[in-house]
């Protein structure tokens, strides 16, 4: 499994948790061997502008995209997730990867009832199916239960175009996060994985099986 090194992104962690689930991690910021991957893990923490301008500074956007126009599965975690969106609110006005359809917004700093809360949302929280998502079969959530608890930390969120590409939602105050996006080839997961226990370590093991 190949893990996309841009510059910005917990690799060892992501790297040990791969391991961990019985796969062989490969580090690496070359083009080719991106496009040579038959599993991609696209990390990422930090600015969506200078996560973006470390793909496109290796070649590794145009990479990224020729991979998944052939099939090959890409896994997307935290900024990366972000990434996969067209465009980003976040300082600025920034071009994504294009991969699904969608923009990165900043999380509402009040709840639904009008009090401020923390920004970055920050901690545990539960998954939920969206509306008119039955279940999760097929994708790296299959096996995983209505409310399972994962990790994350963030202050913007990618906000689909398409209903069905969402995957899994969580909610802070009232505000619906999109916790998970699927689109072909493509799963993002806004939430770390390898932060997330036996939950996560179970979502990577899924993605292996592809």
């Amino acid at each position: 499994m190949t893990i996309v090194d841009h510059g910005l992104g917990n690799l060892y962690s992501v790297s040990r948790a791969v391991e961990v689930s019985g796969g062989v991690p490969l580090l690496s910021g070359d083009p080719d061997e991106v496009r040579r991957a038959s599993r991609l893990v696209l990390p990422g923490v930090g600015a969506f502008a200078d996560g973006m301008a470390g793909l496109r500074e290796r070649g590794l956007d145009q990479a990224l995209r020729e991979a998944v126009a052939a099939g090959t599965p890409l896994l997307a975690i935290c900024l990366g997730m972000q990434m996969l969106a067209d465009a980003s609110e976040e300082f600025g006005e920034h071009t994504g990867l294009g991969l699904v359809p969608g923009r990165v917004a900043p999380i509402p700093a009040t709840g639904t009832d009008g009090r401020p809360h923390r920004i970055p949302h920050t901690g545990w929280t539960r998954l939920h199916l969206p509306p008119g998502r039955s279940g999760w079969e097929g994708t790296v959530l299959e096996g995983s239960q209505e409310g399972t608890w994962v990790y994350l930390v963030h202050s913007f969120h990618l906000q689909p175009d398409r209903a069905e590409d969402r995957l899994a939602d969580c909610d802070y105050d009232g505000v619906t996060i999109c916790a998970a996006v699927t689109r072909g080839a493509v799963t993002g997961l806004q939430f770390h994985p390898e932060k997330s226990g036996p939950a996560g370590l179970h979502m990577l093991e899924r993605f292996l099986q592809y």
